[in-house]
């Protein structure tokens, strides 16, 4: 885990996972662009290369040629949203870091609310208050949204939004493991961090196939909410009173 300062403490740091999104990607970054450029912030947006096997990759590097904002990180084969979220986290060099997915279902153009509500918070984290999905998907995620909760004990109205606005410092001391990145809003409160919650679009998948599915999230979401529990629950919880010398 990075222990090094930030080079741009009031900068911001867009990370995007990408796993096969080629098609997606240039229109994803003018979004991006439109969104953040009149901010009067220094920003990087920075598209990490989960593996892909579409082109994403050559892509990624085209649009790295063309502008200066954007960097990529490319891993040597898949492994996983969590692993290339906490590679867009070490690499970060913008004190404020922004995530969202490489589909074009997030929208950029919110993440100025999200900036803004992140003021007096540690992060600030969307939910997608219309989704444009099909029924099923929407029936799982509210299920699965409950069940986070009641396991948990905590209440976040939607863990899969990936368009969430997060302090770097507190967000790099928290240790990813796989599927950790569901659970972010959680592990940051039980560290003593703040969290708001903002309504933000949700737009269909024009381009590409989505890479989740009922059956390849749900035995790996349990496991690792019932993780999350375990970790509430061994929480080291003590206040020194009185230090004698």
């Amino acid at each position: 885990m990075t222990t090094e300062p930030v080079e741009h403490p009031d900068g911001i740091s867009i990370v995007v996972p990408v796993f096969n999104e080629r098609d997606n990607l240039e229109p994803l970054v003018r979004e991006i662009e439109a969104a953040v450029s009149g901010l009067g912030r220094w920003y990087e947006i920075i598209l990490v290369n989960d593996g892909s096997t579409d082109g994403s990759r050559e892509i990624i590097r085209k649009l790295q040629g063309e502008r200066p904002t954007v960097r990529g990180l490319h891993f040597r084969a898949n492994a996983g949203q969590t692993a290339a979220l906490d590679a867009g986290f070490q690499a970060a060099a913008g004190g404020i870091i922004i995530t969202l997915d490489a589909d074009l279902q997030n929208d950029p153009a919110d993440i100025p609310a999200l900036l803004e509500a992140l003021a007096s918070h540690t992060a600030a984290v969307g939910y997608r208050a219309v989704r444009n999905d099909n029924w099923l998907r929407k029936v799982s995620s509210v299920i699965a949204n409950g069940i986070r909760n009641g396991v948990s004990g905590d209440r976040i109205r939607d863990t899969g939004c990936s368009l969430k606005v997060f302090r770097a410092g507190p967000l790099r001391r928290i240790p990813l493991y796989k599927g950790m990145h569901r659970f972010l809003p959680t592990l940051l409160r039980m560290d003593g961090g703040t969290v708001v919650e903002l309504p933000v679009s949700h737009r269909p998948r024009l381009s590409g196939d989505s890479k989740y599915g009922i059956r390849n999230r749900a035995l790996g979401a349990l496991v690792d909410l019932l993780a999350v529990r375990w970790m509430k629950k061994r929480k080291l919880d003590y206040e020194v009173t009185e230090d004698e010398r």
